[in-house]
């Protein structure tokens, strides 16, 4: 955490060789960070030759050298303990042993997952950490969506815990006061769904949350819900369905606006609108996807993030650290008398 530790400094750990665009963007997001945060100090982890032709150590910069990379296509589990030196591991290193408040990578997400586990660790009272991206809503709002892959075989109880922790990142990061809590369900109806479902809308029901009940995936992108609560394998299905019917519709529509002269012309006339729906519709405006429930923030990057994705992903990483996000979710959850609920 920043209380003190970083003398008011929030310190991030970067793992500036993960991603698609890496080192690029991850650099030029710090670099843009820099000018947009007074009160952040970077770890860059990487190629120490790679980093320098960007940026150089200086009061809020240090670097740590590493060539060893987690690739996309490595085994996640094998490759952590294998590559004990790949920035990616290094960078956790740092929060673990309290030389960052908090580490980013755009990398490997199983890998960072099993990194945050193994080097992080889970926060007390919390049974499994969950994936939360926040998704894109036609109002422009957005939704926080977990889990979205970190637990595929749920139980009610750690759904419920979602519901929570969800909760108090939305209220406290994402600023929405008593923010809504959805149930993902085949049905809006009460009594839908199998008996995880079941089980978990009681649950969520006798929680101190907005609990809306359940509501279906096709009504995600009206903003149904500010939370929505998942398994990890309903929510990984509903996290790449929503990304790959994004591009695909964005990518129609520029396929169709410039095949004949006279759409190139209406689609000069129409420019505005169309980047004010693609600006809808791009995830980089909200950060990256949090591990929820470790005991600092550990943020995943979008593998294709750019400058601009880094950069409020690097906001996003701050605001938790700011907030003590965390704690918050570690004490709510206490709080539950957990054995009494199951």
């Amino acid at each position: 955490m920043c209380n003190g530790k970083g003398e008011g400094f929030v310190r991030l750990a970067i793992d500036v060789m993960g991603g698609d665009n890496a080192p690029d963007a991850p650099i030029s997001g710090v670099l843009a960070a820099m000018e947009a945060f007074s009160n952040v100090k970077f770890l860059l982890v990487g190629d120490e030759n790679k980093i320098q032709r960007y940026i150089t150590e200086g009061e809020r910069v240090s670097i740590l050298h590493t060539e060893e990379v987690i690739e996309p296509d490595d085994e996640p589990v094998r490759a952590v303990r294998r590559k004990r030196n790949s920035s990616m591991v290094l960078a956790a290193k740092a929060v673990k042993e309290g030389k960052a408040d908090a580490c980013i990578s755009a990398g490997n997400t199983g890998a960072l997952m099993a990194t945050g586990l193994f080097m992080v660790g889970r926060l007390a009272g919390i049974e499994r950490p969950a994936l939360a991206p926040t998704l894109p809503t036609l109002d422009g709002k957005g939704f926080l969506l977990l889990d979205a892959g970190a637990n595929m075989d749920a139980k009610p109880i750690q759904l419920l815990q979602y519901g929570i922790i969800g909760s108090i990142y939305a209220e406290k990061v994402r600023n929405i006061e008593a923010p809504t809590i959805g149930l993902l369900n085949v049905g809006t109806e009460e009594g839908k769904g199998n008996e995880l479902s079941k089980h978990a809308f009681d649950l969520l029901r006798e929680a101190p949350i907005n609990f809306i009940g359940n509501v279906e995936s096709r009504d995600l992108l009206e903003g149904v819900a500010d939370v929505v609560v998942a398994d990890g394998f309903s929510g990984n299905l509903v996290l790449k369905s929503l990304e790959g019917t994004a591009a695909s519709l964005l990518s129609l529509l520029k396929v169709e606006l410039t095949s004949t002269w006279t759409a190139k012309i209406a689609a000069s006339f129409l420019k505005k609108s169309l980047l004010g729906i693609r600006e809808k519709m791009d995830y980089s405006e909200y950060g990256g996807a949090a591990l929820f429930g470790l005991k600092a923030p550990i943020v995943k990057a979008h593998g294709s993030s750019n400058a601009i994705a880094m950069l409020h992903t690097i906001r996003q990483a701050k605001e938790m650290v700011e907030k003590d996000v965390m704690l918050q979710m570690s004490t709510k959850v206490k709080e539950l008398n957990i054995e009494e609920m199951e």
